[in-house]
């Protein structure tokens, strides 16, 4: 093939789409105040962090809703006021971002790394093997890259061995599972608003909650001193009057302004949703067409989105896997392999978080992240791009996959 007929892929994989202008509108509103912090209010008035609990809590079907400085804090401070204890030990799987080892690790906590399968779920197997060790009783799952494993089973084994469920919803914001929201399953779920997820602040997270305990001790822990009132996803003072003063401040709340932009793109999450699969059934049936390349095949139960897409590179080794990708960053197509035995941007296997002691090795994970790729799907691709991305790949694939 000479290089004139080389396609090549020429947008960028980080850029999103730009914020709305009535978002804008409101930010310099709020600027134009100067009342940034979610506190700043004056009597009788709701701030935009206050309006946007109640607004994702209904979204949720929850009771209670926080807002929060990132997902990781979120996860952080869930672990904190369910009441996990420094020490204790914390399944979770062993396929997931930095944040979630690093919320356990914060907590003072052991983690209790569970395997995966090759849909890059976590393997439910082990998890109930591990769970029933008398000494575990917290659990924290990452949907990882917005994949659900089957979440009735999961919750069968929650409640055979006493776990409390915390969910990372990072990637699964406006996903469910038979009809039921990602999120909903656990004690509490954490979301996040960073500019790579469903909704964009630049950083900021989201907690939810049904246990009235368990909000009043996250809205103290994220920073609200005693005005814990101003909240309005919450339950009654007389809940905040029994932890108020057992209850360390970890000073990690979300502001005013951050709020006012993630509060306009809440009204459109399941427009932008529906635009995420549609985008992700094309490059999936295209990968899926090409020899040596394999997307898992996503349960019926599962309503995903599609803001990322995983492949395997079945029976490759790791030469070839790095040609595979050099090849394709070189025609503008940027992946991610979780195989790499160092961390690289985002991406991070268990193997790299040495925090941690010396991790037992996971035969079934580290197989199945040897061959898996990974590739960001911003809304900024229009459906010729992927088309495109599908075949640039396909001659990938004829020229480096033995």
């Amino acid at each position: 093939m000479g290089n004139a007929s080389v396609k090549r892929f020429t947008k960028e994989f980080t850029q999103q789409e730009p914020i709305s202008e009535e978002s804008i509108e409101r930010a310099v509103e709020i600027m134009r105040t100067g009342k940034l912090h979610r506190y700043n209010v004056s009597a009788g008035e709701k701030g935009e962090a206050a309006l946007l609990e109640e607004e994702f809590a209904a979204y949720m079907g929850a009771k209670y809703c926080l807002s929060c400085a990132s997902c990781g804090m979120a996860m952080y401070l869930a672990l904190k006021s369910v009441g996990v204890e420094p020490g204790d030990k914390i399944l979770c799987n062993a396929y997931t971002l930095a944040p979630v080892p690093g919320a356990i690790h914060n907590a003072g906590a052991e983690i209790v790394l569970v395997e995966i399968t090759d849909d890059y779920t976590i393997d439910l197997v082990d998890l109930e093997k591990k769970a029933a060790d008398p000494d575990v009783k917290w659990f924290l799952i990452s949907h990882m890259r917005g994949h659900l494993t089957d979440m009735d089973r999961l919750m069968e084994i929650c409640e055979k061995h006493g776990l409390v469920l915390i969910e990372d919803c990072a990637h699964t914001m406006g996903a469910y599972w038979d009809g039921k929201k990602s999120g909903s399953f656990g004690k509490v779920g954490c979301f996040s608003t960073q500019t790579y997820k469903h909704m964009n602040s630049g950083e900021g997270g989201l907690l939810t909650t049904d246990d009235p305990d368990v909000i009043a001790r996250a809205i103290i822990h994220s920073g609200s001193y005693m005005l814990y009132e101003k909240h309005t996803s919450r339950p009654g003072m007389e809940v905040f009057e029994k932890v108020k003063k057992l209850t360390p401040n970890y000073s990690s709340r979300m502001d005013n302004l951050r709020a006012s932009l993630l509060r306009f793109q809440l009204r459109d999450l399941d427009n932008q949703c529906k635009r995420w699969n549609e985008r992700y059934q094309v490059l999936e049936e295209g990968f899926n067409s090409i020899p040596g390349v394999t997307c898992p095949k996503r349960p019926e139960k599962e309503t995903y989105v599609g803001s990322s897409i995983q492949f395997s590179l079945v029976g490759q080794n790791e030469t070839t896997i790095r040609n595979f990708l050099a090849a394709a960053l070189k025609r503008g197509v940027e992946l991610k392999w979780f195989g790499d035995s160092e961390p690289v941007g985002f991406t991070s296997a268990y193997g790299s978080w040495k925090y941690f002691g010396n991790l037992p090795e996971l035969k079934e994970t580290n197989r199945v992240l040897a061959v898996m790729c990974d590739m960001r799907v911003p809304l900024t691709f229009d459906l010729d791009d992927c088309r495109l991305i599908v075949e640039i790949l396909r001659d990938v694939a004829e020229e480096t996959l033995s």
